[in-house]
């Protein structure tokens, strides 16, 4: 995958990392284009937090821009960067078909960085994420 694509990929999975910005790109998926304020009567943010993710979606090409009626602007959903990210995680489990994990890797030792107390099951889910 050129380093291009994967820039992409990294920003897409970025932009979804956000619960807030995954729930405008399924608003949109549901009803189609709509304005930050169609939005903000959907979801539970203001009109003005929707904004600041739809302006960082529209950077990196997730959703469209259309200038509508009134000066009114339209966000619409854009697949090509999402399509990226899916070559990438295609090539991804390509790469890692039929490998299986040796017996060393099960505790980590394959992995020096990884903690060993969250593969027997000693962290909690929360700690899990700050370690990891």
């Amino acid at each position: 995958m050129s380093p291009d694509a994967e820039a992409i990929a990294e920003q897409v999975f970025t932009a979804l990392a956000d619960p807030t910005r995954r729930a405008i790109l399924a608003a949109l998926t549901e009803a189609g284009p709509a304005t930050a304020t169609d939005l903000a009567t959907r979801l539970p943010i203001t009109r003005q937090a929707i904004s600041k993710h739809l302006a960082l979606l529209a950077e990196i090409g997730l959703v469209t821009v259309e200038s509508g009626e009134r000066r009114r602007v339209r966000y619409g959903l854009r697949s090509a960067p999402l399509q990226v990210a899916q070559q990438f995680l295609a090539a991804l489990a390509r790469d890692w078909g039929g490998r299986r994990p040796r017996a060393s890797s099960a505790s980590g030792a394959n992995f020096p960085h990884a903690d060993p107390r969250i593969h027997d099951g000693k962290l909690g889910d929360a700690a899990r994420k700050r370690t990891v």
